[in-house]
This record gives C-alpha cells, structure tokens and sequence, in this order.
C-alpha cells in the first residue's frame, strides 16, 4: 500500500480523503493557497505546502505546483477530491509522466466522459438511454437561438467541462437563450477554463437521481445504489439522499446495469458516479458521468458500508474491489444537507465572512439515528470569497426516509453558525415541507416552492405554543438568576403559579408557570399543565428544552423583554411580560426601515465584473444593470421597474460589500 499521499483540494473534501487515509496507516500531504494557510486541512495532514495566491487558478489549479509538492515531500501519489484538478486529463497525465499515481480513473475515460458531448455519443453507442439534444458545439448566441429553437423550448445551455451547477442555464424563449448562453460561456471559461457549450433538451418535472460506481483495473464494476439529487437551487445540489424515494427495484437495477455497461465501455478504474434525469414515469436519461469522487458521496457510505475514499485508494494501488454486486445491500436511509455560506433571505445569494461561532451537533448514534458532519472548517475560519460557498455536509442515517429526515431537522436545529449568512434555516425548514416528507420531488422543487425566495418561516399554533412554553421556562430561569445576583427575594419553591403574557409577533398568549419537583409546569390560554424541563443558564445560544418528553433544540439569544429564538425555521422574537406590562407594551411604535427603493445596493460580498447602463440612461423593468461575480458564479442585476440611472457610484473592478450602493435612481 502507498505509504504516502498527497490531496490536491481543500476544505472538507480534503479533510475527508485525510481521514481515510489516516485509517489505512497512510501519511498524507496537504496543499494551501494564502488563504489557506490555517486551514483545518493544513493542521490535519501531516505535512502541507505552500502553493501560490487564493486564486485557484495561481494555485490549486496549477497541476506544476501539485507535482512539485509531491516531489518535495515524496508523494506517491495524488487524490483530487473534486473540483479543481480532479477531471482534468492533463494532470493525470503529467502526473504519470512522473511516476506518481492518479487516485481516480484512466486518462481514456477522464476524456471520454469529462467531454459532455463524447460522453453521450459514447453513452448511446453502450445502449444507454440519452437525452435529445445537439451533440455539436455552439458557435454564438444566434446559434443557440437556432438550435434551441430546432430542438424546442425549454431548453438546457449547458458547458461542456462544467459541473457543479457551473456553466449551467435553462431558456424558455429566445432572448433567454441569448443571455444563457452569454453567462454559461464566461462562467465555464472562468470556473474550468474551458468555454464550449452545448444545447440538450429540458426535461419537465425532472428527477435527479445518481447511480454510484466503482470499478478496479482487473474489470471488475459493481453499482452501489442510487441518490436523489433533486432538491437543487439554480442546478446546483442542495439536499441528497439514498435510496430514492422513487425509484423501483426494477427501474434501480436497470440504471445500474447502464451505469456499469458505459463504465466498462471506457475501462473504468475508481469510483465514479453516472447522472440520470428520470421523467414523472420513470423514464430515465444520461445526462453525464462524473469521473470522481461526488460531494454527495456520504449518503451511499451510509446506506452500504463502503467507505468510498478508501475503495478508490485501494483500486489505484492495483487492488481487485473485494466486494461483487450480490455483496451490496443497501440498509436503512441517509440524508444529506449542504451548509451553504449564502443568505437564504437575499436569495440564496454568497456570504463572506469569519464564523465567529461554528459548533456542529456531535457525531454521534441517537437511539436509531446517527449523525455525520463532514467539514472543513472550524470556529473562527474564514469564509473566503475565492472559493465554493459549501463549508460542511451535515448527514443524518436512520432505518426509514422520515426517521432520517426528523433526526436531520434535530440535528440541523443544534448546528450552531454565526458571523456569516448560511442556509441553516432553510434547511431547517425544509425538513417540515409536506412535499419534501411525502417525496414529491423534481429539480424544481425549490423554484416551485419558494417562487419568492426564503424569508423566516410563519409559526403555525403547535409552533407558537412551543415557543411560548420554552421562552416561559427560560424567563424564569433568567429572573431567578438576576434576583440571586442583585439579592432580591424571589420564590422558587413548589408551587408558586405566575400570571404571564408571552408576544411572539402579534400573537399574544396568556400563560402560568409553576414550579415543579423538577422543571416547570406551564399552562397556555387556560389549557393543560405541561411538563417543561431545561439545564439551559443564561448565556448559553442553545437550549434544549424537553417539553412533554420530547426533547427541542432552541438557538436563544437575548433582546428586549426576552429572547430572540430559532428552530426549523422559524425565526421570531419571544418576549414575556407580566400582564399589565403586556398591554403597555402592545402600544409601542412599529420601527419602519430606511427607503433603499431608488438605489440599486450590491446584495452580496463581491467583484463589478460589468456595469451594463450609464448615468442619464432610462432603463426598464427586467433591464440588466450589471454584473457581480462572486465565489465563481456571475450574478446579473436587473432594474425592479422603469427608472433613470441618477448616478453610478461602483466601477468594474471594484469589490463590494452587502448593500454598498452600485448607482442610483432618479425620484
């Protein structure tokens, strides 16, 4: 076996193929750019090197900086994680030029199937089943007009090298197609350096489901079950699980027959993972392989026990897979929730900053469930515009679909972040989503549910009353400790009952709390006596507060007359008052925001890489404005409504903070 192995990536991935090897006696070598430099990967590894600037094209991306540091430390060989490096047929090749071995497949495949337009001739040549589209290159937008046209709207632009939701537009008319294909063209030239891009047809009410490989030099391939991959935002993944909730053994067992039929085709060495879109009758189509480890990669690890990481070591030191396709089972159900540096309440849009608190919920079994968070990070990291706005994959396992998905919304709800915009609560609240638990999935889940965007979700009443109950016990707990402090006298024996009246929005709830032998009992509007129990102090932002038996996991923070608190989802403002002070206080004045309607403010931390209008220009509704580049996506900015461009106060090059202003309008 490799005595030692370098890992030509970053952030979690790289901390994950660290792990494995570890496992397996194996000494490993991490790479850093300067923003890299205190990276939780360079501390685990143990060895790091320096490789250039934090653009990953001066350093990540340089395939000399990688062999040069294999050469330093005495690399035997290379894992790419994804991303970067890992597709790329030019630096397996020079990396056997040196007599250093690629963890993943052959060049032959790598250029097969990392050509999108290759790998669907070649997929129908193995009888796959392939979706209609043009399998030349596009020249132009007028050329895409055409094609798109020929093949019949909606159509999918999609980049050649891409991946990663990168490169990636769909059109539904022509002057859609001309803009998408502007934006796949500069994005796919600046995430892979790679600017072709093609047309296929759309498929409506699509699933996204994946079928996991492996495959060793001696021939052999087997098929490890499949992963949903439908919950996606602008193409790229958000949630994933396996199985699918979908599929049918019959369907299954024939997307993995191709799969493995397409990896033989190409003399497929390593893991890989064949995509299909499958139609509302369980038709299914190719749409790529990927010939590399997938992010989403957890969720079969969970279900199978197959440490994937440690298979594609194996298969690269020539090993023959020990496992054949009758040792595959597949056991219980995994979830998987992508932790997003991206504010869910300014549309998704990327977040920079330092996390000034990052406290996962622990690894752990809880009664069925487990618990698995693969990060990269620590508190006090850096999130850094250079790079992937994704900062950790949260993975839950349980023995059916909705015990994952209730243990993944616990264990969402215990996952401390702050100093950053995250998707925390839209996750959180995606787990309650009726058509989420039911499987009622496609890849337009979220633009279909969210048409609007994200804002903080409403309490329902079961909500409003676990609120209410929590904040009750945890004011009590905070006035008892402020009476012991100041030496007042304040009663905490048996009994004791205290008329209250919680505000939570406009909703006000009368309440009684009582001590009991152990915690409080609490009565809302009248009704039953709950047993609410609490080890929260004041100080701590998380509170686990047990209420009938049930165990919840609260995010508190103090504000005036109470708490600012937050659990799956939702997001409010808990205050608790005696009941005259309540009546005071509902007479208080609503503050208003500041009118920001005749500025167009920059909604994210990033770079002008275009403005599109002038000072004096009259520009209309849906109009582009200009453009923000910001963690390897372009972002185009449109006027709300009909205006005159005042004054332009950004220019190209500049980087911006959230809301700084870029122009302002007339009136």
């Amino acid at each position: 076996m490799f005595k030692k192995i370098l890992i030509a990536n970053r952030g979690e991935i790289a901390c994950r193929v660290i792990k494995s090897a570890k496992k397996m006696g194996i000494s490993t070598v991490a790479v850093y750019s300067d923003a890299d430099r205190n990276a939780e990967h360079v501390k685990m590894a143990d060895e790091a090197v320096h490789i250039g600037a934090p653009p990953a094209a001066e350093s990540y991306l340089v395939a000399d900086k990688i062999i040069a540091a294999c050469k330093q430390t005495g690399a035997e060989a290379v894992h790419p994680g994804y991303g970067f490096l890992s597709e790329r047929a030019s630096f397996c090749e020079a990396l056997e030029k040196e007599g250093i071995v690629f963890i993943g497949p052959k060049v032959k495949a790598i250029e097969a199937m990392g050509d999108k337009i290759t790998s669907k001739k070649i997929a129908a040549e193995a009888g796959v089943s392939t979706v209609p589209g043009h399998m030349g290159l596009i020249d132009d937008a007028e050329h895409a007009v055409k094609i798109a046209g020929e093949i019949g709207y909606p159509v999918m632009i999609k980049a050649s090298a891409g991946g990663g939701g990168k490169g990636m537009r769909i059109a539904w008319n022509d002057a859609e197609a001309r803009e998408g294909f502007e934006r796949s063209k500069s994005e796919a030239a600046s995430s892979f350096g790679d600017d072709r891009i093609f047309i296929e047809k759309f498929v409506e009410e699509p699933r996204h489901i994946e079928i996991q490989l492996l495959g060793d030099a001696h021939g052999n391939v087997i098929y490890l079950g499949e992963r949903e991959c439908s919950v996606q935002r602008r193409n790229q993944k958000v949630v994933e699980e396996a199985p699918s909730p979908f599929l049918d053994e019959k369907t299954r067992k024939a997307m993995g027959e191709q799969s493995v039929a397409l990896a033989k085709a190409v003399d497929y060495q390593s893991a890989g993972t064949v995509e299909f879109i499958v139609d509302k009758n369980r038709n299914f189509y190719f749409l790529e392989m990927n010939t590399r480890l997938q992010v989403e990669h957890p969720v079969t690890e969970l279900i199978t026990g197959v440490d994937l990481v440690e298979q594609m070591i194996r298969v690269a030191y020539g090993e023959k897979l020990a496992l054949t396709q009758k040792d595959v089972k597949l056991n219980g159900w995994a979830i998987e929730s992508r932790l997003y540096a991206e504010d869910p309440y300014r549309n998704f849009l990327p977040s920079i900053g330092r996390l000034t608190r990052y406290r996962p919920p622990a690894e752990v079994s809880v009664g069925e469930a487990k618990v698995r968070n693969d990060t990269g990070v620590t508190e006090g990291s850096e999130i850094s515009m250079f790079y992937d706005p994704m900062i950790a994959k949260l993975c839950t396992w349980a023995p059916d679909r909705l015990k994952a998905v209730d243990a993944m919304a616990d264990a969402l709800d215990r996952f401390e972040v702050e100093g950053i915009g995250h998707n925390l609560p839209f996750l959180a609240a995606l787990m309650q989503h009726p058509r989420w638990r039911e499987g009622r999935l496609s890849t337009g889940f979220i633009a279909e549910e969210y048409p609007e965007g994200f804002g903080p979700v409403e309490p329902d009443q079961e909500a409003l009353h676990r609120f209410a109950q929590a904040a009750l016990a945890l004011s009590r707990i905070a006035s008892e400790r402020n009476a012991g402090i100041s030496g007042a006298r304040f009663s905490v024996g048996t009994g004791n009952g205290k008329d209250k009246v919680v505000r939570i929005g406009e909703t006000a709830i009368p309440a009684t709390i009582t001590h009991l032998e152990t915690g409080f009992g609490i009565s809302l509007n009248g009704g039953d006596v709950a047993q609410v129990e609490t080890a929260w102090q004041p100080g701590e932002q998380m509170a686990i507060v047990t209420i009938e038996g049930h165990d919840y996991a609260f995010k508190v923070q103090p504000a005036p007359g109470g708490f600012r608190m937050r659990q799956r989802g939702i997001d409010v403002k808990v205050q608790v008052f005696a009941p005259h002070v309540a009546e005071l206080a509902a007479l208080m004045p609503v503050k208003l925001p500041p009118d920001t309607s005749n500025l167009l403010l920059c909604p994210m931390p990033g770079l002008i890489s275009s403005l599109l209008v002038a000072e004096g220009d009259e520009v209309q509704e849906g109009q582009a404005l200009a453009i923000v580049e910001a963690m390897k996506m372009e972002n185009v900015l449109k006027a709300e409504k009909r205006a005159v461009i005042k004054a332009v106060k950004a220019e190209v090059g500049q980087s911006l903070a959230v809301d700084e202003v870029i122009m302002e309008f007339e009136g």
